[in-house]
């Protein structure tokens, strides 16, 4: 009697009937082929540098394609390497000073020449140090007398600590323009417009610098402040007209005060000098009057001294140097007749006198008194001959 023995499927069968089973499955689908993916990798590699497509080549096929890979990629990577050593091959001019971060870390400064640093590991920041740079801006402000001005800035700096300037500060001329903003709002807020608009321009300018490199000094920027200017402010369009009338009237006052004070600079020391010449000559007068009096005073006493010995003498003496002063100080004629005993006395400052009083066209004839003298010396002379005519007969 046959037995009837059940058989085993084999794995393959199991899988038939799985796949018979299973009704998301396909005839067609199977598990990938590892080997067949490398084989196709492999190939395109092969193509790639030269080689031999196919798994099923020959020995030598085989065996000379991993060769030539080999050698390209070496070449390959030296190439790379060459120009990975080029590239970090860079020069510093003589204003500038490179910043070297190593892996996001501060490494180094370094100043002018030829440096290298390698790419991807070191990242490299060049800064300006030594020129100065300039930077300008102007906006609309607020006086302590609460006018609104328009103040233009002009700021020079450099960059004397290039490390602070790249580390501290992400974007430090960002922080340069809000902190002269700031700096600028500040003094113009505390100084009155008057002062903004005309003479107080170096002081604001001079203190905006000093403000400025104080909050540049506490950002830690490295920046640092040469010159600040602040330009002509303007007021508003609105109200300029006014404006400008009062500034050329506060001109106007500078103006006569320094005219005052020149006028007064010039009067002053000449009136000083006036008065100190005026005590010269009063104290020159009194010692010459002092002087006089004391030689008179002794004159005085030697002549009365010889008043005593002969006081005739003395009398006669001064009674003719009495008349020689007397007669010395005014115009006279003296005629003197021949065979008179009477001399003529003339006085010709009271006959000018009456003549130019009477007939102005005399006055005018340059030798006057001359020519009075001789129409006298005439009539004289014209007396004595008759005289002499009358004697003789």
């Amino acid at each position: 009697m046959a037995r009837n023995i059940p058989v085993l499927n084999s794995g393959d069968d199991r899988d038939d009937d799985r796949r018979k089973g299973d009704p998301w499955s396909s005839p067609d689908q199977g598990p990938p082929d590892l080997d067949e993916a490398l084989n196709k990798m492999r190939d395109q590699l092969r193509g790639i540098f030269g080689g031999k497509r196919g798994g099923s080549g020959g020995g030598s096929g085989k065996s000379g394609a991993p060769q030539l890979s080999a050698g390209l990629v070496g070449l390959l990577v030296a190439v790379l390497l060459v120009v990975w050593l080029f590239a970090g091959v860079y020069q510093v001019d003589e204003k500038e000073r490179a910043v070297i971060l190593r892996l996001g870390k501060y490494h180094e400064t370094l100043g002018p020449g030829l440096h290298w640093n390698p790419v991807i590991i070191d990242q490299r920041f060049t800064v300006l140090v030594t020129q100065e740079q300039d930077y300008s801006a102007r906006g609309l402000m607020l006086t302590e007398d609460e006018n609104i001005v328009e103040v233009p800035i002009s700021v020079q700096y450099n960059i004397p600590d290039p490390k602070a300037f790249v580390l501290n500060v992400r974007d430090p001329i960002t922080s340069l323009r809000h902190a002269t903003d700031s700096a600028l709002r500040h003094v113009v807020g505390s100084t009155k417009s008057s002062a903004v608009l005309s003479e107080g321009r170096q002081v604001m300018a001079q203190e905006t610098k000093v403000r400025l490199q104080t909050y540049l000094d506490l950002y830690e920027t490295g920046i640092a402040i040469t010159t600040v200017n602040l330009l002509k402010a303007e007021p508003p369009t609105a109200v300029k007209s006014a404006f400008d009338d009062v500034i050329a009237a506060k001109e106007d006052k500078e103006r006569f005060v320094n005219e005052a004070q020149a006028y007064a600079n010039g009067i002053v020391p000449e009136a000083r000098g006036k008065s100190q010449r005026i005590l010269q000559e009063a104290v020159g007068y009194r010692d010459r009057v002092i002087a006089e009096a004391m030689g008179n005073a002794e004159r005085f006493e030697l002549l009365y001294a010889e008043y005593r010995k002969a006081p005739e003498v003395t009398r006669e003496r001064l009674y003719l140097d009495a008349m020689e002063t007397v007669m010395s100080n005014s115009s006279k004629v003296l005629v003197d007749i021949e065979g008179g005993n009477n001399m003529m006395y003339l006085p010709l400052d009271k006959l000018v006198s009456q003549s130019a009083a009477s007939s102005r066209a005399a006055s005018a004839e340059p030798d006057l008194a001359g020519k009075i003298a001789r129409e006298v010396l005439d009539q004289l002379r014209r007396e004595q001959s008759r005289t002499t005519r009358s004697e003789g007969r």
